[in-house]
Parts: structure tokens; sequence; C-alpha cells
């Protein structure tokens, strides 16, 4: 089985950090949340990932990541790693 882990660097501030959450929840897919608001090296972290200082950033264990991603492309990213 593929590893699974799935890091999303968010606020609870934030919007779409707030719908990428309720939709990996609703689809029961498994992540570590990391608060950058709570946390300046994890803001630093996913800062020097997306190259940019929008949240949310979702990592995916391939090493992928998304930046901002709608429901559609979180989705997408989900079925081409058999995760749901």
């Amino acid at each position: 089985m593929p590893d699974s882990t799935i890091t999303m660097y968010g606020a609870d501030w934030c919007r779409d950090c707030l719908r990428t959450k309720a939709q990996l929840d609703a689809l029961g897919v498994a992540y570590d949340y990391v608060d950058v608001e709570a946390d300046a090296a994890a803001a630093e972290t996913a800062r020097g990932i997306s190259g940019r200082t929008n949240i949310p950033v979702v990592v995916y264990a391939d090493g992928t990541h998304q930046v901002e991603p709608t429901n559609p492309e979180v989705e997408a990213k989900l079925r081409e790693l058999a995760l749901i």
C-alpha cells in the first residue's frame, strides 16, 4: 500500500483552508493539519514548498503539492493517488 500521508498547511481564519479540511474530513482521508498561525516555522516551511504565502498548501506523499486548490483539484489528486 502506498504511503497515504497528506500534510495540509493552513490557518483557522482561512476560508479555503476550512473548505479543504471539510472536504478531506467528508471523504474520510487522513491528513496532518499544520496551523501556520500557531507555528511560525511551519509558515516558513509552507512558503518554502509553494514559493508563495498563499494557503492552504496541501502536500501529498508522492512529493507533489497544491496551493489554494479547488475541491475538484483535490478530488482529482486523491483519485490519482488511489486514496478515494
